[in-house]
């Protein structure tokens, strides 16, 4: 399995439309390869709360339609990121979307933790409920997003689902790069699954995004990863390693699942 974590700049010099032409062309370039991921809201900027309301699409809209000819011109599966989603009744959501290789929409899901802290996107956009894993002919992926990284629960009810793969498309802050390489390790590590993390570089909406895209196996370790400029990461994973890890590691077996406090009953 081939996958290519396209870590993208995201400015505050550039428009969507650009963004978008731009993403595309990246895409199509990855003809060969299985899985090609994008970053989290890169066509509106994450941290651009300011346009949310101006460049909130459908997921039929204008990012959808472009990412789904890039699948399908290269063949390949895409998690096109995340967009910033308009549902019908005008609710913003943080929205994941998985394309398969002729381009149809197979994964969407409305990221459940947001960020913020009673401001931005914990404000302004509504938050998932459902926990979303898509089979596809290279594995089962799970699906999260940026901020859910640090909640462990959501990767170990993905597990449960049967997720082989996780794909985490982020717009993770620069000055917090240290706690995004621990904790994508960490979830690798403990769910023993591989994991995607396709963090965007550049600054816009006065933060810093902190690029360090990794591809990480169920041991823990980094396959590969980039650095703090735009760039493509490839690597080729055997999806077999989960099987085996879990087989010669059979951690997960010995989960105890309801743990009373002292003094309970």
């Amino acid at each position: 399995m081939r996958v290519s974590l396209i870590q993208l700049s995201v400015d505050a010099s550039d428009s969507a439309g650009e963004r978008r032409r731009r993403a595309a062309s990246l895409v199509r370039g990855r003809a060969g390869d299985d899985l090609v991921v994008l970053p989290e809201l890169w066509a509106a900027g994450a941290w651009s709360y300011d346009r949310w309301a101006c460049d909130a699409e459908p997921v039929d809209g204008p990012t959808a339609e472009i990412m789904s000819t890039a699948a399908r011109a290269a063949g390949v599966w895409l998690h096109a990121g995340s967009i910033v989603e308009r549902d019908e009744d005008g609710t913003l959501f943080n929205t994941a979307l998985l394309f398969d290789r002729t381009g149809e929409l197979r994964g969407r899901y409305r990221k459940i933790h947001r960020y913020g802290f009673d401001s931005g996107e914990a404000a302004l956009m509504g938050g998932g409920r459902d926990l979303v894993t898509v089979p596809t002919d290279i594995g089962v992926i799970g699906l999260a997003i940026c901020y859910d990284l640090r909640f462990p629960e959501l990767f170990r009810g993905l597990l449960d689902a049967g997720a082989e793969l996780i794909v985490v498309p982020a717009a993770w802050p620069a000055a917090r790069s240290g706690h995004w390489q621990l904790l994508t390790r960490t979830r690798a590590l403990e769910e023993q699954v591989f994991l995607l993390a396709c963090c965007a570089v550049g600054a816009h909406g006065g933060m810093e995004q902190g690029g360090h895209s990794m591809v990480i196996d169920p041991w823990g370790t980094v396959l590969g990863e980039a650095g703090t400029a735009q760039e493509t990461v490839t690597v080729d994973c055997d999806l077999a390693e989960v099987a085996r890890i879990r087989s010669e590691l059979p951690v997960l077996r010995d989960r105890v699942l309801a743990i009373e406090a002292p003094g309970g009953r």
